[in-house]
């Protein structure tokens, strides 16, 4: 007979293979992560009247099985893994496996906050996000192996592998605007990050994509997501810097690579807010940083406001900014 007051499961999630764990550890499952496997953890699922369930990001293994439950109506919490790991310290849990793992996900999921489904439209365009900012960082790469050569011969090989990798940027930055311009509200989105001084293309696709909460959060709660939120670290008496920490990794590189321009040629409101930082001595990071964070901010504010970016731009106070 099924469980009547069973509502919450943890998934641990391989390459191969699920592991799930009641609220618990009052049940268990194997399953392999293919879509047979994912129609069996369904099954078993509303035999013991699971609605809500918890699964922790895995090289993108989970994507599939998560695409999947959401579509059957489950309520799928993505956790944090650090935040997992934190947990299990907490608790005194220091052995590890595949089950184990799935029943402290499973408590998890029963101590955290429910979070909305992602737009699924953004969420396959994070894929090809992903893979620009990889032949990004390839062409950084190969920009300093080209430092590192004389042969003529080889820097003529280097050139175009170059001009290829730039030819492949230049194409999936095309080809994410015009996915985002077939519906009308996200195309409005972009176009709205966009108007912001110092804001270009790269850097919108990135808010608009890696950032589907832009427009409905605080201007903490958007610095926080993003990890360009300070926090203090002091001890005692000690007075430790302030440092920013966690939040997401991809947006954070692409606001503080726009940082710079901003400052120095773009919007003026940041040139003053960087100038005024140096000439209080704050580091140059640091003051990019703020510049970084600034720009999010405008960000968040025109999306909310829907509104774009003029001289006298939307307030950035309260809940718009």
């Amino acid at each position: 007979m099924a469980n009547t007051t069973t509502t919450v499961a943890g998934i641990d999630t391989g390459k191969y293979k699920l592991d799930i764990a009641l609220l618990h550890g009052q049940a268990g499952l194997q399953v392999d992560n293919t879509k047979q496997g994912h129609k069996q953890l369904m099954a078993w699922l509303q035999h013991h009247n699971v609605k809500r369930i918890g699964i922790e990001p895995s090289g993108g293994y989970e994507r599939t099985v998560i695409r999947y439950l959401r579509g059957e109506g489950l309520t799928v919490v993505l956790l944090n893994a650090a935040k997992v790991r934190a947990y299990a310290k907490f608790i005194g849990q220091h052995a590890k496996n595949d089950k184990l793992d799935a029943a402290l996900i499973a408590e998890c999921t029963h101590l955290a906050k429910d979070t909305d489904a992602p737009d699924p439209r953004l969420e396959k365009l994070q894929e090809t996000m992903t893979f620009l900012e990889q032949i990004e960082q390839d062409m950084a790469r190969a920009k300093t192996r080209r430092e590192g050569f004389t042969d003529p011969q080889l820097l003529d090989r280097l050139k175009v592998e170059s001009k290829r990798l730039n030819a492949q940027r230049t194409a999936l930055i095309k080809h994410l605007k015009a996915e985002l311009r077939k519906h009308k509200d996200l195309g409005h989105r972009l176009d709205l990050v966009l108007s912001i001084d110092g804001i270009g293309e790269r850097t919108a696709l990135a808010l608009v994509i890696r950032m589907p909460e832009l427009g409905a959060l605080s201007r903490e709660q958007a610095a926080a997501l993003a990890g360009l939120a300070p926090y203090d670290k002091d001890r005692g008496t000690l007075k430790a810097k302030r440092q920013i920490a966690g939040g997401r990794a991809k947006l954070r590189k692409s606001l503080y690579a726009a940082a710079l321009p901003a400052a120095n040629f773009w919007n003026k409101e940041l040139k003053q807010l960087y100038k005024r930082l140096k000439k209080a001595g704050k580091p140059h990071k640091v003051a990019l940083v703020a510049v970084a964070r600034k720009l999010l901010i405008f960000a968040n504010a025109v999306v909310a406001k829907q509104t774009m970016w003029t001289k006298e731009r939307p307030k950035t106070n309260g809940c718009s900014g």
